[in-house]
């Protein structure tokens, strides 16, 4: 279900049939920016610890790719569970309201979340045309905020899960991805918690947020074949992508990849 397009260096990672129900969509790669992470980086985010120039040079190099520089719109992301709707120019402008998840039905726009490890899901209706972008740390997927911007599609925009496509991206997948206690406290609500986790040591686990993200998607009606989940691990595939995890020890900075959608 995905495959790579770019434009001179750039590689993005699109979904195909969200292309074919007629959204565009990608998510980026660390590859072909201007950015010193340490070196030749597309960091798209983070302004404390990168120049704003590189940051809007880098992200002039991905939106080209998107074919001409179309309008992008983010919001500041605190980990928490609300969904930003966008329905004007002015709505998308503003980028400094605390948010995890984006939804809207314009045309012309790309709506994008910011992640190095946390999971993006992109979602499109291709009935109502309407679309949201997710980002969906541990906290995020503890809240359930996939659910949450599904169920504000449906209450805004009719639009029915069963006829949604979903793409799940590059994130830190259960093989490296080792988390304490709080985080499996954070589960407990869930009836199906237990297959998240893998028992590593005392009070520690590996998380399986893909999965968990999965679930929630099938749990309030999309289609099992009409999720695709990425094949990459961030934390494995560090050459193609930024890892919190590995180079924040590592560098004490992480640069952050973009995952857009938008309806054509």
């Amino acid at each position: 279900g995905f495959y790579w397009r770019g434009s001179g260096e750039i590689k993005v990672l699109a979904c195909r049939p969200l292309d074919e129900a007629g959204f565009v969509n990608g998510f980026s790669t660390r590859i072909g920016g201007v950015s010193a992470f340490p070196a030749g980086d597309l960091n798209l985010a983070g302004y404390d610890e990168d120049a704003a120039a590189n940051i809007e040079e880098n992200r002039r190099r991905f939106l080209s790719v998107f074919g001409g520089v179309p309008k992008l719109s983010t919001v500041w992301q605190v980990h928490g569970d609300s969904v930003k709707v966008i329905s004007t120019d002015a709505e998308a402008d503003t980028t400094d309201e605390r948010h995890d998840a984006i939804v809207s039905d314009m045309a012309g726009l790309l709506v994008g979340v910011k992640t190095a490890d946390c999971v993006p899901v992109l979602i499109g209706d291709p009935t109502s045309g309407a679309y949201a972008a997710v980002h969906a740390g541990w906290r995020g997927t503890a809240s359930s905020i996939v659910e949450r911007a599904l169920a504000k599609m449906k209450e805004l925009y009719g639009s029915e899960p069963r006829q949604m496509v979903a793409a799940i991206g590059p994130a830190a997948t259960c093989r490296g991805y080792e988390i304490g206690q709080d985080v499996i406290d954070a589960f407990e609500g869930f009836s199906s918690a237990g297959k998240y986790f893998t028992p590593t040591r005392e009070g520690h686990a590996l998380v399986d947020l893909i999965a968990a993200n999965r679930d929630q998607l099938i749990n309030v009606g999309v289609e099992e074949e009409n999720i695709y989940t990425s094949p990459f691990c961030t934390m494995s595939h560090t050459d193609l992508f930024f890892s919190y995890r590995i180079e924040k020890k590592k560098y004490g900075k992480t640069g952050r990849l973009l995952s857009v959608i938008g309806r054509r």
